[in-house]
């Protein structure tokens, strides 16, 4: 069974390759009487380098919720790609963030913070005895 072009592409965005995803088609649970019990509807899919799991049983048909399956892992995967992108985003912006010059006010508060600083300790001294 292949997938429709727009799933497929999904994936390649990703960078998945469909041999990496176990499919089975499982019985469902839950309300629905005999239906339900009998028929292998639910889909279940698995992502192995990930670990991902997704199981789908919206549907009555098995083809509806292999779809919707496929569509849930896409966004999984995607949402975990916005995530490491973001991760090393921040790391950057952090180490940017460290490493920019003072700015002038940043440079005068400073200074002038030190200067009481200076001031405070240099009381610290003994008194002198006349």
């Amino acid at each position: 069974m292949s997938l429709p072009t727009q799933i497929a592409a999904r994936l390649a965005a990703v960078g998945v390759r469909m041999e990496d995803v176990d499919e089975r088609f499982v019985r469902g649970t839950g309300p629905g009487g005999q239906k339900i019990n009998k028929t292998s509807s639910t889909v279940w899919l698995r992502h192995r380098p990930t670990g991902i799991e997704v199981r789908c049983q919206r549907e009555r048909s098995q083809t509806a919720n292999r779809e919707l399956a496929w569509i849930e892992l896409c966004g999984k995967l995607e949402q975990r790609v916005r995530e490491a992108r973001a991760a090393v985003q921040q790391v950057k912006e952090a180490d940017r963030r460290r490493h920019r010059q003072k700015s002038r006010g940043q440079k005068v508060r400073m200074i002038q913070s030190k200067k009481h600083r200076a001031g405070i300790k240099a009381r610290r001294s003994r008194p002198d005895s006349d």
